[in-house]
């Protein structure tokens, strides 16, 4: 006993020590990350209310808000409030330095970029479809459940205008504007892990976004063209 405890315990020790390497790596990277959006796009970004460590259900963590019932475990702000969004670097170094774990939420609308965004297997299907339709899109957000599309920005009226126009839109279909947010990469919520699947180009000044009557257009052919009439944008 006493040698496989000799053996093990290095290997212990090491897989300690890895742990707190990669945990430190992630909270540098939001950080970073945040500083990025801010001050080199002009994204208003602030940090989420996070998740609870140490505590989970069946149904897995816990928001670190007082809802035990949260519909957007970890995924939303609350201290501060949204209106609190600002692209001051002095700001955001204090803000992480005090919660170095928590999402990075931009604040969509106004200048900052807006969102259109579907379930996860929907998003992929849309995104073939789209390319294959030739459309150009700008990032792409990912998490396990859902996929989201930047936009340029647009106001609540324009939306609106959008989709009264339309005979109908995909139900899936959610869309994040002026007065809303978004977790941004390399965040961590009650949903999993937040990722790019569309990264913005390496080096480019300010990512390109599609004008969202484009996005959506191109989204309710690609939902209505499926055959026999179905939808591939469904759950």
């Amino acid at each position: 006993m006493r040698e496989i405890l000799g053996i093990l315990g290095p290997l212990v020790k090491r897989g300690r020590r890895r742990r707190l390497r990669l945990r430190r790596e992630a909270t540098t990277a939001r950080l970073a990350a945040a500083v990025a959006y801010a001050v080199e796009w002009d994204w208003p970004v602030l940090p989420g209310v996070g998740l609870k460590t140490t505590t989970r259900t069946a149904a897995g963590p816990l928001c670190a808000c007082p809802d035990p019932e949260c519909a957007v475990p970890g995924a939303h702000p609350f201290d501060p409030g949204l209106l609190a969004a600002t692209t001051d670097e002095r700001m955001i170094r204090w803000w992480w330095t005090r919660r170095p774990e928590a999402p990075v939420v931009l604040a969509t609308g106004g200048g900052a970029p807006c969102a259109v965004s579907l379930p996860a297997v929907a998003g992929a299907r849309a995104l073939t479809a789209l390319d294959a339709m030739g459309m150009r899109l700008g990032p792409v957000v990912a998490t396990p459940t859902r996929w989201s599309i930047l936009v340029a920005p647009y106001g609540l009226e324009r939306l609106g205008e959008l989709l009264y126009a339309k005979d109908s839109v995909p139900s899936s279909l959610r869309f994040h504007s002026e007065g809303g947010y978004l977790l941004l990469p390399p965040s961590v919520a009650g949903s999993g892990q937040v990722r790019w699947e569309r990264a913005p180009l390496a080096g480019s000044a300010r990512p390109w976004l599609p004008d969202v009557e484009a996005v959506v257009d191109a989204l309710v052919e690609a939902s209505t063209s499926a055959p026999g009439g179905g939808s591939r944008l469904t759950y």
